[in-house]
């Protein structure tokens, strides 16, 4: 049996802004019937599979069990990061996690956030790599290039006999080339990208980090030891994670261990990293333009209309290789040649302070989620949907006032000692400093309006009495 092991924690910037650090990519409704993370999930369900140990960061536990939910998958096991500390602390939790249960088992290390259509082929694949996995291999999966890409990482084939749908021993990882490099590697047919996948047994893995990583192991064993049960989670003691290197797998095992393989594969697969890739599976008009929501095409060519502003219509005119994304509060215009310098726009916009580098305008919380409709001096007004069997914590607030006024379904509302019910059309008033609570204890989304007034509406004006959720 295999044990997948999903790294769930990454924010995805090249695909700013519909990607951004509150709610990246894998999470993202991306236009398909399920989004890349729970793909993902379901992608490495069913027979052959264990359920699958995660691990995410703080930010996203809740997204997490609710897409999981979603997918109709149970996990073994949730891990919350402390801190980034890239790929490497990750995987070699899980490993140490599952050798205490199966130190013979395999575990198929894979990002949470890639594109993989032909789900029945990668399982073919899967099983193809099982044996070598079993020998004390580690297997990588590579894709076969259809283009001289310089966003990708490369492996090397070694070029010896092997037999054919079989892994292959693995020369060299190579890093992202120039595209004159990028050519001459397509066109020798001794490539393959780099898709960070992994198939290897537990006991091998544990052996390599024990062998090219030792100064990781005693500390990745502490925040496992150590780590504290919260709800379905469990949280990694934090001080002994903080003592990990951040390091990805590639820098600390693969480019130095001796016994890997390489299983290549050719039925698609896209990291969705830019929006070139986007673009690159999205469907096209007969000019080569993809467009998406309420977008509009006049003698474009070769481009990408992207829209998900709701009543907001976006158009392009003669427009030539060219991305446009329009969303609510942030939208990007960028040469097709310059997506991989999204990033460095990400960037740009921190340094300057600019809420929209990391923050959506919609706020998904454990209870549902809430957006802001308007905001001016000493007000702030929200759309708040509560899902059902929902609540949110016990609370009050310092600085501001709120009304409350349900447009759909039924809220049972505490404020101080009185609890009430509030149904459609009606409407409640919270005192500045009153002890308060909203609860959905129905079986629709419950849906307000929230008109907040006062000296100050930030989201850490909030003081928690209790909370089902385990937030501080």
């Amino acid at each position: 049996m295999i044990t997948p092991v999903l790294l769930a924690g990454g924010s995805g910037t090249r695909l700013w802004p519909l990607s951004r650090k509150s709610y990246p990519k894998q999470f993202a409704d991306l236009g398909q019937p399920d989004t890349l993370f729970q793909s993902t999930v379901k992608r490495l369900a069913g027979k052959g599979f264990r359920r699958p140990v995660l691990l995410t960061s703080e930010d996203y536990r809740f997204i997490v069990t609710e897409q999981m939910g979603g997918a109709g998958v149970l996990p073994e096991a949730i891990f919350i990061e402390p801190s980034p500390c890239d790929t490497a602390p990750a995987v070699l939790i899980a490993a140490l996690f599952l050798q205490a249960s199966d130190p013979d088992g395999l575990m198929l290390i894979a990002p949470a956030d890639h594109a993989i259509p032909e789900t029945q082929a990668f399982r073919q694949a899967v099983d193809a790599a099982i044996l070598a996995a079993e020998a004390g291999s580690i297997v990588t999966f590579g894709i076969t290039p259809d283009r001289p890409e310089t966003g990708y990482g490369y492996l090397e084939l070694s070029g010896e006999d092997h037999p054919k749908d079989a892994p292959e021993p693995l020369k060299a990882f190579i890093e992202k080339p120039e595209l004159a490099r990028a050519k001459a590697m397509l066109a020798s047919g001794q490539f393959l990208w780099n898709a960070g996948i992994f198939l290897v047994s537990v006991r091998a893995i544990c052996d390599a980090f024990a062998q090219h990583a030792p100064e990781m192991m005693a500390p990745a064993q502490a925040a496992l030891d150590n780590a504290k049960q919260d709800l379905g989670f469990r949280r990694l003691d934090a001080s002994a994670f903080a003592q990990c290197p951040k390091i990805s797998l590639d820098y600390a095992i693969m480019e130095k261990a001796d016994n890997l393989q390489v299983l290549a594969f050719s039925d698609g697969w896209s990291d969705l990293g830019d929006w070139e890739a986007l673009r690159r599976i999205t469907d096209k008009d007969a000019l080569g333009t993809a467009l998406v929501g309420e977008a509009t095409s006049v003698d474009c060519k070769d481009s990408l209309l992207w829209s998900t502003a709701e009543g907001q219509e976006l158009v392009g005119i003669g427009l030539e290789n060219i991305i446009a994304v329009a969303m609510p509060d942030a939208v990007l215009v960028a040469d097709r040649r310059r997506v991989q310098d999204v990033k460095a726009a990400v960037t740009a916009l921190r340094e300057k302070g600019a809420k929209q580098a990391d923050q959506f305008t919609r706020d998904h919380r454990p209870w549902g989620w809430f957006d802001s409709l308007a905001m001016g001096p000493r007000f702030q007004v929200k759309r708040i949907v509560v899902t059902p069997g929902s609540q949110l914590s016990l609370q009050s607030h310092v600085h501001r006032a709120e009304h409350w006024i349900v447009v759909e379904g039924t809220a049972h509302v505490t404020i101080d000692d009185e609890v009430k019910m509030v149904g459609e059309n009606q409407s409640v008033f919270i005192p500045l400093g009153a002890i308060h609570r909203m609860e959905n204890r129905g079986k629709v989304n419950m849906t307000l309006i929230g008109v907040q007034t006062g000296s100050y509406l930030g989201e850490d004006d909030i003081i928690r009495y209790e909370d089902a959720y385990s937030r501080t």
